[in-house]
């Protein structure tokens, strides 16, 4: 496995455990502002995905 998809993994498990925690902790005290917690919930998704493919892109144009 390359260098950088091992960085990517260990940064994304960090990234999607803090805001995950975070949509936890808006669910557990905030009374009726469940919608709140979606925010965080979606970018523990994005952000790594978006992070991958900009990286893999950027190593594929790299290596031409």
């Amino acid at each position: 496995m390359a260098l950088w998809k091992r960085f990517w993994l260990l940064l994304s498990a960090i990234w999607v455990l803090v805001c995950l925690l975070n949509a936890f902790t808006i669910v557990a005290f905030s009374e009726g502002e469940e919608a709140k917690a979606l925010q965080p919930a979606a970018l523990a998704v994005a952000v790594p995905a978006l992070a991958y493919a900009a990286l893999w892109a950027y190593f594929r144009l790299r290596s031409r």
